[in-house]
């Protein structure tokens, strides 16, 4: 359910009256394979009694697969309408479909906690205009790895996964804090260190 019942900018101008310091926004992005889905999954799992985490569950207007996403889904009409009512704090557009981070991500972030989400590099402008301090973190795995674990997904056909690997990323201008993981091993080793991260920033969160 989306959390439409507080406004970002009454919790920032409540902060702010109080001196008291913002949180910050990370955004996990990459291309399709890379695994973030499973790194978010794999920190949440060890953070999740802490509520100065939130762990965001992002809107798309495609069901998810419950094997390797975590999202909520919504119709593009009921999208819209959401749109429409202030229900997200950041939307964008990719092949096709509707992505939202609700406002509730926006909110914990105002009032001093940390919130993870699966972004887009494309629509990294978009994110960084909406919230005041993100930190980017880029996960990547070798072409072999991505071709593997898109295969596994069953959605694509192999000329289909060689065209998505030979399509070239989003020009994408590094503002603001980026941070590279490279998720080609293991999980656990990839996700200890997203954990580490996301900790460390915890404690720098302005």
């Amino acid at each position: 359910m989306l959390d439409v019942s507080a406004d970002p900018r009454d919790a920032q101008a409540k902060n702010q009256a109080k001196g008291e310091p913002q949180g910050v926004l990370i955004v996990v992005v990459g291309p399709s394979g890379a695994g973030k889905d499973s790194l978010i999954s794999f920190v949440r799992q060890r953070l999740a009694a802490d509520t100065a985490f939130l762990f965001v569950r992002r809107i798309v207007t495609r069901r998810a697969d419950g094997a390797t996403e975590d999202h909520d889904f919504l119709t593009p009409e009921a999208f819209a309408a959401a749109t429409s009512e202030g229900c997200f704090a950041v939307t964008w557009e990719a092949h096709g479909l509707h992505y939202g981070l609700p406002t509730s991500a926006a909110v914990h972030v105002r009032a001093g906690g940390v919130a993870i989400a699966n972004g887009s590099r494309a629509a990294l402008p978009d994110i960084l205009a909406s919230f005041d301090h993100v930190a980017v973190v880029h996960v990547t795995a070798r072409p072999e790895v991505l071709a593997r674990r898109l295969a596994a997904r069953g959605r694509e056909d192999t000329e289909s996964i060689e065209a998505r690997l030979r399509r070239n990323p989003p020009d994408t201008e590094k503002n603001g804090m980026w941070i590279e993981i490279d998720n080609s091993g293991e999980l656990v080793d990839s996700g200890e260190t997203l954990l580490a991260i996301v900790r460390q920033l915890s404690q720098r969160a302005p």
